[in-house]
């Protein structure tokens, strides 16, 4: 999603309060002035009961406050960066606040977890930040702001390719048009700039996959569609997989698309290979048809952010030690049937808004939570019903690989059971594994380490 619609360079604000309270006070005097059906009052009482209930900080020293309010506009931005830091309850003596987006979304406007979500991938990129915190004046700071939210930089940066990727990218078109592919899937993260990842074949539909937030949305014009998934291998199509899975998802690809993909070493900056990839080969263990992907009541957004979670816990851990859990997906009223918490339910009483795996400040919660035995189990909404349930489904005529555990099991079991998606990531190996129907796909493959190995 295009974020830079939404600021202005009058709503981007070098601050000179060092709390809170004063910096949002700065930013919305510069918002109301444009906005006159905005009351700036009104909107500080409620930023401020919101950062009382759930934080807004995000890390790297970014917060994103942010509230709904009746409006005429879906949403407005204010940006404000503060030199010499803002205080912030919680916060280690020796970080604070340098920077602060100001998210305004109109009561009615439908996608406001997305955006959310969109800005807080973007600002989870650490060298963006710098960027950001260091640009040497107003004018700059503005300009890597408009850049990174999807506008165009002033200055038109000429693409760049070596012979060898020339000569790849040629062949690989040929190749496109000689095996009647649907598209081409490019594999972003083998260069380390965007210089080189302008559209390569502008006749054919061609789709961009890459790890980086900033990249995602200053491409996003050049490309039929962009899909943002990480890579935690140095594999040349590490990220192909979940990728397809995303783009079947969200029909972008179609179960008897034939795909011409692209990539090579990640941050190599030269392509070296290209495969032919029949999509219905590669899925046609877990699905009989496009129609059977996903439960009927199961977002595609939800189900890639979920997918984005388990990776980060499966190569993250949680402070140093592997982490094993269990996600469930939809068809929640059968589900829950078939469950009992084993401990009390941590998300009992919030707002639905508030415990919903698309909003960008549930990622640490799930994470923190995720060393509890059983499940989460999510709607189809992305909105969390219960962590530590445990699965009461029983298959036991379904059969596994050798060396899964309990949890596989009852991932497998409750696929079989209900209409739902179980992703389950793997204590001992990191694996993380999709079931639909009891059937398993694995989605992130990790060759076992040192740490692995002790793990069990």
């Amino acid at each position: 999603m295009r974020l830079d619609r939404f600021i202005s360079r009058k709503r981007v604000v070098e601050l000179q309060s060092t709390d809170l309270t004063g910096a949002l006070r700065e930013m919305l005097d510069v918002t109301v002035k444009s906005f006159r059906e905005l009351n700036r009052d009104s909107l500080l009482k409620s930023l401020l009961q919101r950062e009382n209930t759930m934080t807004t900080y995000l890390g790297y020293g970014v917060a994103l406050p942010h509230v709904r309010t009746r409006m005429n506009r879906r949403y407005v931005l204010a940006v404000g960066r503060s030199s010499a830091g803002i205080r912030y309850d919680g916060l280690r003596d020796d970080e604070n606040i340098k920077l602060i987006i100001l998210l305004l979304a109109d009561e009615r406007a439908r996608d406001y977890l997305q955006v959310l979500a969109t800005i807080a991938r973007l600002v989870k990129d650490r060298e963006y930040v710098e960027r950001l915190v260091f640009a040497p004046s107003s004018d700059d700071f503005f300009q890597q702001l408009n850049t990174g939210f999807g506008g165009i930089a002033s200055k038109p940066v000429p693409v760049q390719h070596s012979r060898v990727n020339r000569t790849v990218l040629r062949h690989a078109e040929r190749i496109a048009r000689g095996t009647a592919c649907q598209g081409v899937v490019l594999i972003g993260d083998t260069c380390t700039s965007t210089a080189a990842l302008s559209k390569p074949f502008p006749a054919i539909p061609t789709t961009l996959v890459t790890s980086d937030a900033v990249e995602a949305n200053l491409l996003q014009e050049k490309f039929a569609h962009i899909i943002q998934v990480k890579a935690y291998s140095t594999g040349r199509f590490a990220q192909l997989r979940s990728a397809m899975l995303v783009g079947l998802s969200r029909g972008w690809f179609k179960f008897n698309d034939r795909l011409c993909c692209v990539s090579g070493i990640p941050d190599s900056n030269q392509f070296d290979t290209i495969a032919v990839v029949d999509v219905e080969r590669e899925f046609q263990a877990l699905l009989s048809g496009q129609a059977d992907l996903l439960p009927p009541d199961v977002k595609p957004e939800v189900l890639e952010r979920v997918i984005a979670i388990a990776t980060e816990l499966s190569v993250e851990g949680r402070e140093g030690r592997p982490v094993g859990c269990l996600f469930v997906l939809g068809d929640t009223a059968k589900v829950e049937r078939l469950t009992k918490p084993l401990v009390m339910n941590p998300f009992f009483g919030y707002k639905d808004e508030d415990k919903n795996v698309l909003s960008p400040f549930m990622d640490e919660t799930i994470k923190e939570f995720s060393s509890l035995d059983g499940a989460f189990v999510i709607r189809g909404d992305g909105v969390i019903r219960s962590a530590g349930t445990l699965l009461q489904a029983a298959d036991p005529e379904h059969p596994l690989p050798s060396g899964l555990g309990s949890r596989h099991a009852a991932a497998a079991a409750i696929s079989v059971e209900t209409d739902c998606v179980s992703i389950v990531v793997s204590s001992s190996t990191g694996q993380v594994t999709l079931f639909r129907r009891g059937v398993m796909l694995p989605l992130i493959e990790r060759k076992v380490g040192p740490r692995d190995s002790q793990a069990g």
